[in-house]
């Protein structure tokens, strides 16, 4: 079987955790630590980088900084992850859910604009499979009703909006480093700050509430606590793992490059039985997190996944719909969003990962060139 995704080491991840294993330092915010932010901050331009022990925890932090109040709307695409929801639910904000586009997965001004009333406080993101939204329109359309921008960049790392990293466009940004995501530390994410006023809390929310961060650099004589926050930070053994492979970055892109298009030059234009391949906007370029196919129907994807398996490949659907889950159905306005809908019935993921060969992905090109729907 061909699995659907393989965690990738780049081969000093143990190396550097051995060292941090003989360091006097295990906990977070140390030498490891310090590598993985200036390197991001560095590389990308963000304002502000802090590791995270996950992007669900990145977000969190973003939904903190925000300062929402009862009553308070956010607005987030319906076709995510539930983190992308939970983290301002969990700030007492009512989330409207928004529509994706036509052509592709992300959520676009005409789904975002309607929604937009005098509850509104701020618009959350996501750059499904590391493609961009049109960030241009919707940083203008936020700065007309003077909204904040969480960019949920997940999938996003090493990804570009007309030359701006994704990340680095909104007031914050969440990453992940989950396994599945293309530079990964076990789990993990990261919290990107690009506006100065959110940067002193931030660090206070990152250790649990608390200036020690001014205090280890010498900026106070003494730490305490000064605001709400928790336990953000991971150990220096996850930004130990994730260091050596942020070392490889260039390496493992140009591996994950490879893979993409050579399943995007044997499938474009030639697969049949109604199935699309993506399209990614002239604005956009592309980071080869994912490569998805689009069927017509539920029932065609459903027979494409079990001839795949049948022969040894094992591709996954994505997302539900969370506007119409269990746990907010009955919190929903109740507007259809079919563009979601048809995302959540039609999609599949095929494998992608630094370790898949040549001969395999000639192989599942193969079955999907012969699949006849």
């Amino acid at each position: 079987m061909i699995p659907f995704n393989k965690p990738y080491c780049s081969g000093r991840e143990l190396s550097y955790i051995q060292e941090v294993c003989h360091s006097t330092t295990m906990s977070g915010n140390g030498e490891f630590t310090k590598l993985c932010h200036g390197f991001l901050e560095k590389h990308y331009g963000f304002r502000k980088c802090l590791l995270t022990t996950s992007g669900t925890d990145a977000l969190e932090m973003c939904a903190m900084l925000c300062q929402l109040k009862p009553g308070d709307e956010v607005i987030v695409p319906s076709y995510t992850f539930v983190s992308s929801a939970i983290a301002f639910l969990r700030e007492g904000a009512y989330v409207r859910f928004a529509d994706s586009g036509e052509k592709d997965p992300n959520i676009t001004v005409s789904n975002i604009a309607p929604l937009i009333n005098e509850k509104t406080r701020a618009i959350v993101v996501v750059h499904y499979a590391g493609v961009a939204c049109d960030m241009d329109s919707i940083m203008q359309l936020a700065e007309k009703h003077h909204l904040l921008v969480v960019e949920d960049a997940a999938h996003s790392i090493d990804s570009y909006y007309k030359g701006r990293p994704l990340g680095s466009i909104g007031h914050l940004a969440a990453f992940s480093f989950h396994e599945t995501k293309n530079i990964n530390c076990g789990e993990g994410g990261m919290l990107v700050v690009n506006d100065e006023r959110f940067v002193s809390r931030a660090e206070i929310l990152w250790e649990k509430g608390t200036n020690r961060a001014e205090f280890y650099r010498g900026m106070v004589n003494k730490y305490g606590w000064c605001d709400m926050g928790s336990s953000f930070l991971p150990s220096e053994l996850n930004a130990a793992f994730l260091w050596a492979q942020l070392e490889q970055i260039d390496d493992i892109q140009g591996k994950r490059r490879h893979i993409w298009e050579r399943y995007d030059q044997a499938l474009r234009g030639k697969i049949g039985a109604g199935i699309r391949i993506p399209d990614i906007p002239d604005y956009a370029t592309k980071n080869y997190h994912m490569y998805y196919l689009l069927c017509p129907s539920l029932e065609v994807r459903t027979r494409l996944m079990n001839y795949l398996k049948n022969h040894g490949v094992q591709t996954t659907f994505h997302y539900l719909p969370l506007h119409s889950s269990k746990y907010y159905e009955d919190k929903h306005d109740g507007r259809s969003l079919p563009n979601c809908d048809r995302y959540a019935d039609t999609l599949v993921r095929l494998p992608l990962y630094y370790e898949l060969t040549d001969d395999e992905i000639d192989r599942i090109n193969k079955l999907l060139l012969s699949f006849k729907g």
